[in-house]
């Protein structure tokens, strides 16, 4: 705890001058029939609003659902409805200028990064890793590590040894089935910043930034926690993440990311865990996996969310919830609700619940 404590002062000075104060004055429209998704500007904090009742939700039932995130420990919170602000708070100590971390919910970040790379023809998720690592990048035979594609890192089906820890170095990588044929929540998908790096001659930070970050005003740096590279950022700036996916990959006229590769990232990768993409999880699939099991589960991933929500879930209950039928993106950041846990936890379905007294 005193490690993550430190490293909060050390993030929060780091990126303070990344950060503005956010402006009282954001102007609020009366949202039309036919609306277009609104983009908030690239360098402002002005960010349009929509009100509660113009889309008929309860605020009665608002109240509630903020109690409820302050006693669970939540810091940030925003709901985006066609990408307007109609819910925005911050408590337990937290700011709109505060950085927090991402933890595994910015895996999605870099899903999208690559996916932008292979738009531009960088790289292709097919290939080997080893086409861009060299080989002996694990611990396996030459025969298994050239089974290993970009895409066996972003479906999580890469067959390493993931019981050995996040030290993703080549000596504990280890096989233990073949790529494709077994589904498990590792931290080797760290490798695909190198594949990027290397297929664009650029180090990580320089090519997401230049190609992510900046271009949809997003705040926030990449810091290294231990073995794992961390996004730390203001829960506006995931919000904007949130946004560009809602949007398909586009931010205002410009495509930042292929509509292409956003569906393909947001539906089943593969043929073993039905609720994950490309580092992204899925509602309204029969059954699932969770990190640290080979346990099948039955039913859907988050019951009381809507079938069609595809979600980035992080540690300590860190969130990105997209629903485009409801037009919906939503941010929670904070500490762990409950107990500590790697992605989904029963807080998701408590918090549906009452997210849907609000909006239905």
């Amino acid at each position: 705890m005193k490690s993550l404590q430190l490293t909060f002062v050390i993030v929060s000075l780091l990126l303070f001058l990344d950060c503005t104060t956010a402006d009282d004055t954001t102007q609020i429209n009366d949202p039309q029939p036919t609306e277009s998704i609104y983009f908030p500007p690239i360098s402002s904090e002005i960010w349009d609003t929509k009100s509660m009742s113009d889309l008929g939700w309860n605020e009665t039932n608002l109240q509630p659902l903020l109690d409820f995130l302050e006693e669970k420990n939540t810091k940030g919170f925003i709901m985006l409805h066609n990408g307007k602000i109609v819910v925005e708070h911050y408590m337990n100590g937290h700011t709109a200028t505060s950085p927090w971390y991402w933890a595994s919910a910015g895996k999605t970040l870099t899903t999208a990064t690559t996916g932008i790379a292979q738009d531009e023809g960088l790289l292709n998720i097919n290939d080997k890793v080893s086409d861009y690592l060299g080989t002996g990048w694990t611990s396996t035979s030459l025969e298994k590590e050239n089974l290993i594609t970009n895409k066996s890192l972003l479906s999580m089906t890469s067959g390493l040894d993931d019981t050995l820890g996040e030290d993703i170095s080549a000596e504990n990588l280890q096989y233990i089935a073949d790529a494709g044929e077994r589904w498990a929540y590792h931290g080797v998908f760290l490798k695909l910043q190198d594949v990027v790096s290397s297929a664009s001659n650029q180090s990580w930070n320089s090519y997401f930034n230049t190609k992510l970050k900046d271009p949809i005003g997003m705040s926030g740096s990449w810091i290294p926690f231990g073995d794992l590279n961390v996004y730390w950022s203001t829960t506006r700036s995931m919000a904007r993440f949130g946004l560009l996916t809602l949007a398909n990959g586009t931010w205002e006229n410009i495509q930042i990311v292929s509509q292409n590769f956003i569906n393909e990232s947001t539906n089943t990768s593969q043929s073993i865990n039905q609720a994950y993409g490309y580092l992204w999880w899925l509602n309204g699939k029969s059954s699932y996996h969770l990190p640290q099991s080979q346990i099948e589960f039955q039913g859907e991933l988050i019951p009381n969310a809507p079938n069609d929500m595809f979600c980035a879930l992080g540690r300590d209950d860190q969130k990105i919830y997209v629903v485009p039928s409801k037009k919906l993106v939503i941010i929670r950041m904070g500490e762990s609700a409950d107990t500590t846990n790697f992605a989904l936890s029963s807080f998701d379905n408590d918090l549906w619940e009452k997210i849907n007294l609000v909006i239905n």
